[in-house]
């Protein structure tokens, strides 16, 4: 399931809980549109505000909606136990893999977060993607422990941040961990802006926030990019770059909620407090930008 496009939808929610009407139709689109996967609860889908019970329920109903298309589901946890109890909650759910960010609110070391993935894939019937969030997580990974936890039982991906701009540099980031990685192991990139240059550089999955809400477009990218056709790609990219500004200053969550809200796909912000919307005049911002790439997604503004 590592390959292409993995789609990262939000979960609409408030504080009362789950809008399970709206969240149910964000899965289909994304079905409806071809991608190549769906990861829910992941940073955008809001897991680390969620109960238990919450996020089992959410994987329940994406895994119904998604009929064929693989779901990946996020386990990522402050306690090992609590991740434990996720990652059967998730196989019970039948999620077709699991993806682990080594969130915590003590600073961890390399031998504590290869610690964490060792019980965790010793403990798993299914595929699990490493996530290295570090603006989240606070917590950065080596090439060499990607390396020794890529070595352990059932990881089969990481999932990397932006590559460095620039061809050469985004292909020497790529080469330089593969090195360490076993070829069973799929790199797929996590940073929008930057998806056509790691795709360029020999990433195999992207895991895309705005392919949650565009996924039309984002495929087209993806598809260009794993074809050879990597200068196209870019070209999509640089018309995107207006978003990718929203995104870097404001943050991929709090954009996707009201580009959810604009384009109709949910009537709440899908923010749980104390997280607020962004302001009118951002809003008029991102509007103006749905304008002119509505026309991408065969959108109607």
């Amino acid at each position: 399931m590592f390959q292409g496009l993995s789609a990262f939808p939000l979960t609409p929610l408030d504080e009362t809980g789950i809008n399970e009407k709206e969240f149910i139709p964000l899965i289909e689109r994304l079905v409806s549109a071809g991608v190549d996967s769906v990861g829910v609860l992941g940073s955008t889908g809001n897991y680390a505000y969620l109960t238990r019970a919450q996020r089992e329920r959410v994987l329940q109903l994406a895994v119904q909606a998604a009929g064929r298309i693989p779901v990946m589901t996020s386990i990522s946890a402050l306690r090992t136990l609590d991740v434990l109890h996720l990652a059967e909650d998730a196989q019970q759910a039948g999620a077709s893999a699991v993806l682990l960010s080594p969130v915590s609110y003590q600073p961890l070391t390399d031998e504590e977060v290869f610690h964490l993935y060792e019980q965790v894939t010793s403990n798993l019937s299914v595929p699990l993607c490493v996530y290295d969030n570090p603006n989240t997580t606070h917590f950065r990974f080596s090439d060499e422990l990607h390396g020794r936890i890529a070595n352990l039982p059932n990881v089969a991906a990481i999932k990397i941040p932006g590559v460095p701009a620039g061809a050469e540099a985004a292909g020497l980031r790529i080469r330089n961990l593969r090195e360490l990685v076993p070829s069973s192991v799929a790199l797929g990139i996590s940073g929008d802006p930057s998806a056509a240059a790691g795709l360029r550089a020999g990433c195999e999955v992207w895991f895309s926030v705005l392919g949650g809400l565009l996924p039309g477009t984002c495929l087209q990218m993806a598809r260009l990019a794993q074809a050879g056709r990597g200068e196209e790609a870019e070209q999509i990219s640089i018309l995107l770059e207006p978003l990718w500004a929203l995104f870097r200053q404001y943050g991929s969550l709090r954009v996707a909620s009201a580009f959810a809200q604009q384009l109709g796909f949910i009537t709440e912000p899908a923010l749980p407090l104390p997280l607020l919307p962004l302001n009118s005049s951002v809003n008029e911002q991102l509007a103006a930008v749905l304008r002119e790439v509505a026309a991408l997604e065969g959108l109607q503004d």
